[in-house]
């Protein structure tokens, strides 16, 4: 084939073309990001009011709504297992005005729903890892077992025969107590509740024997003395939890999840406009006004990098990927 010099002019236009277009978009992000924030941001939070999601995105927007000086609100949008609020955030515009707090079950829903209506990974833009919290395994008050090791010994003289409920099929503290039966190789009945309260009531009542909570979920219960905690699930003891025992070190070394709330924005969202929201949020969840009152309820502020925060979910979608699948868990229809 012969190569006409008409041909190598065009394609050198092409060039410079496509270098002058790719720098008036560098020239664009940077004039939006110096004029970022200049109007209201949107929190959506995929879950009702009221809860610990709830609460911790408002305290967070508050903060951020006096660092950004700009209005920052909190919008609830639960529903289909928070696939609801995640998928409008996934196809908003990546402008920065709309953000998801993700939590956990944005990586459990990676391998457990099917046919999700956007990519967990691809359709956004992480921000940052804002806080963390270890999970409570519960025990009734009167239950037999006084820490993990006397659950494992009991549930495996009577395997199927101890209950341990959670606020839903699929949910963290289901998948906690998989993951347990796993790594101790035990076997329990598995009770699923529409919602944490519920569960909790039961576990007081003696109609379960065991479950895995939030300290904030649990806290009325605990503080009465209705319900007793055997152990945390994070790999090291909390500051706030101090007494208790990890699972880790009731004999499961590989035994280390944690509750955890993050926040992202839709994918292309420009890298000066994260920057920002990065910095807001790192801040706000680590204010003096905040931090502090987090740690009492056993939250530890974090604030990673937006490269640390993605590469902490895909380990948190691999790691429920794996449980999901060696344990043949399905949503409930």
């Amino acid at each position: 084939m012969i190569k006409r010099e008409g041909d190598s002019a065009s394609a050198s236009r092409r060039t410079i073309l496509r270098a002058f277009a790719g720098g008036l978009a560098a020239i664009s992000a940077g004039v939006h990001a110096e004029e970022f924030p200049n109007r209201t941001i949107k929190i959506v939070v995929p879950y009702p009011p009221g809860a610990i999601n709830d609460v911790l995105a408002r305290a967070i927007a508050d903060q951020m709504t006096k660092s950004l000086k700009q209005s920052v609100i909190v919008e609830n949008r639960a529903g289909g297992n928070t696939l609801i609020g995640t998928n409008a955030v996934a196809t908003s515009k990546p402008d920065g005005y709309t953000l998801l707090q993700m939590p956990p079950a944005h990586a459990i829903n990676a391998s457990l729903v099917a046919n999700l209506p956007y990519d967990s990974v691809k359709s956004f833009t992480p921000i940052t890892l804002a806080a963390s919290a270890p999970l409570l395994l519960l025990a009734r008050k009167d239950a037999p077992a006084k820490n993990v090791k006397d659950l494992v010994r009991l549930a495996k003289e009577k395997p199927g025969q101890y209950t341990f409920g959670s606020s839903g099929t699929g949910g963290t503290a289901h998948l906690m107590g998989e993951m347990l039966q796993s790594v101790a190789d035990i076997k329990m009945l598995h009770v699923p509740y529409k919602g944490t309260a519920p569960v909790i009531t039961d576990l007081i009542g003696g109609q379960l024997d065991y479950t895995f909570g939030t300290y904030s979920g649990a806290a009325s219960a605990l503080k009465s003395d209705r319900v007793r905690v055997l152990a945390i699930t994070s790999a090291e003891r909390s500051p706030a939890f101090k007494d208790y025992p990890t699972i880790a070190e009731s004999g499961y070394p590989t035994y280390d999840i944690e509750g955890w709330w993050a926040f992202a924005a839709p994918a292309n969202t420009p890298a000066p406009i994260v920057e920002r929201l990065n910095k807001a949020i790192v801040e706000a969840v680590n204010a003096p006004g905040l931090a502090p009152k987090l740690a009492m309820e056993g939250i530890r502020a974090r604030g990673t990098t937006p490269k640390e925060f993605e590469a902490f979910l895909t380990k948190e979608i691999e790691t429920w990927k794996t449980i999901i699948k060696d344990r043949g868990i399905k949503l409930d229809t």
